[in-house]
């Protein structure tokens, strides 16, 4: 588990970005959390700096769109999705488990 950040310095409708290989996204979604690759599948654009709306970021390069919960984009360009990661919190404090399958996100999609 990689420590992220106390939550209360997360608040919602803010992301924060990992520098871990691939770099990993957390989402504070109205006070849901989630984790997602900060890379947009589409083009190398920082997906943390994107407009966080419910469960959805959208890319700030060329406004495609991604749900928090699945990964998968819901509009183009972006036709693969991004991989999600477990996130808990303990004493007030954010964890991310980064998923071990690089190819996780591909499975069981149509890209």
């Amino acid at each position: 588990m990689i420590p992220v950040c106390r939550l209360a310095d997360l608040p919602a409708g803010e992301s924060v970005r990992l520098d871990t290989t691939p770099p990993v996204a957390v989402f504070n979604a109205d006070g849901e959390l989630f984790a997602i690759d900060d890379t947009c599948s589409h083009q190398d654009a920082s997906l943390s700096e994107g407009w966080l709306e419910g469960c959805l970021v959208e890319c700030p390069l060329h406004a495609a769109s991604f749900d928090l919960r699945t990964g998968r984009p819901t509009c183009l360009p972006a036709r693969k999705p991004v991989r999600t990661h477990e996130v808990h919190v303990a004493d007030g404090m954010i964890h991310v488990r980064i998923a071990a399958d690089v190819g996780a996100a591909e499975k069981g999609s149509a890209a």
